[in-house]
């Protein structure tokens, strides 16, 4: 396994990130298609054996059921001084704003919760889950700035925002000292590349690292076309990211599959390698131990910028979709 800095932080990552959003309770969140939790450390417990040290979750996962399997499975491997935790949070409901929660109230809070859940102190990267149009950016980092004083986080990230908006928060984070946002958790693979407009160059410019997630376009980019599995069946939020873009997407797909013949490969490992080549590391699902080994041979699968091109050069503009959809 490759290890590589998170941005400015002194964090080093392996080059393949585990999304936990596939552990859980299925009967707690949105998902039907999750893992029970001995099937959850099954995977969790072999990805630690292949070198992988970063794992991301969130509280919105399966009611904070990800969070609970994801600790409760490195509390039983005996090794959270060895891995890089980074959970996520949402901003307040319009319901809390009326109650008079303030913003530093429902962050302390909303970290506590993911703390207890996980069973640890601290977590080394905690993301705002999606931007908060709701609450001033400033109100935000101060607060989060405080639970990095008292030894709660280590490093802040974002997900789900536009460039203007991280470079805005890391420039006032800048003029009052606060510690601003390490790495940005964006929508980014081969039939989705957006963030190629402007984030990516903000981010290479100013070192920010980039760990996107849906890195196989949830299944579609490991998948031949006309291929199934219960995700690509059940994932109706997916669904709703990928289905309208399918014609213009899959002549991509098509040469995926082209390219994984060429190498002998998978799919998975040509469209996670390209990605590794524009991005910091991918959050990479899993919910079989074989998807952890797809993942660490993409490390070692490299492309030739010609083979990188050819996979670029049928992309079209697509629209925003998913959390940056609905934030508009």
């Amino acid at each position: 396994m490759e290890y590589v800095q998170l941005g400015t932080s002194d964090l080093k990552v392996s080059k393949v990130c585990l999304g936990c959003m596939g552990f859980g309770d299925p009967h707690k969140g949105m998902h039907s298609w999750t893992l029970p939790y001995e099937q959850s450390k099954k995977i969790i417990h072999y990805a630690l054996d292949q070198g992988i040290n970063f794992f991301d979750t969130a509280m919105a996962y399966q009611g904070g059921s990800s969070e609970e399997y994801l600790g409760r499975a490195i509390r039983e491997y005996g090794c959270r001084d060895n891995v890089v935790i980074a959970t996520k949070f949402h901003g307040r409901t319009l319901e809390q704003i009326q109650q008079g929660i303030s913003a530093k109230d429902h962050i302390e809070n909303c970290l506590n919760q993911s703390l207890k859940r996980l069973q640890m102190d601290y977590v080394d990267l905690y993301i705002l889950h999606a931007w908060d149009n709701n609450t001033p950016i400033e109100e935000t980092l101060e607060a989060l700035d405080a639970m990095i004083q008292q030894g709660k986080i280590r490093y802040i990230g974002v997900s789900n925002c536009y460039a203007w908006q991280i470079a805005k928060a890391n420039e006032i984070a800048k003029a009052r000292h606060l510690h601003s946002f390490v790495s940005v958790q964006g929508h980014y693979n081969l039939i989705f590349r957006e963030e190629e407009r402007e984030m990516k160059p903000y981010c290479d410019l100013h070192h920010v690292a980039l760990t996107p997630y849906s890195a196989l376009a949830s299944g579609r980019l490991a998948k031949h076309p006309g291929e199934q599995s219960q995700r690509l069946k059940e994932d109706t939020y997916a669904k709703g990211k990928y289905d309208q873009s399918y014609n213009q997407d899959l002549p991509i797909i098509l040469r995926v599959e082209e390219l994984a013949q060429k190498h002998h490969v998978s799919m998975s490992e040509i469209a996670l390698s390209w990605l590794m080549t524009k991005v910091t590391v991918p959050i990479v699902g899993a919910t079989k131990c074989s998807h952890i080994d797809t993942a660490i041979r993409a490390v070692d699968c490299h492309l030739t910028p010609d083979e990188c091109q050819y996979l670029e050069a049928c992309y079209q503009p697509h629209h925003l979709v998913g959390v940056m959809a609905e934030k508009r």
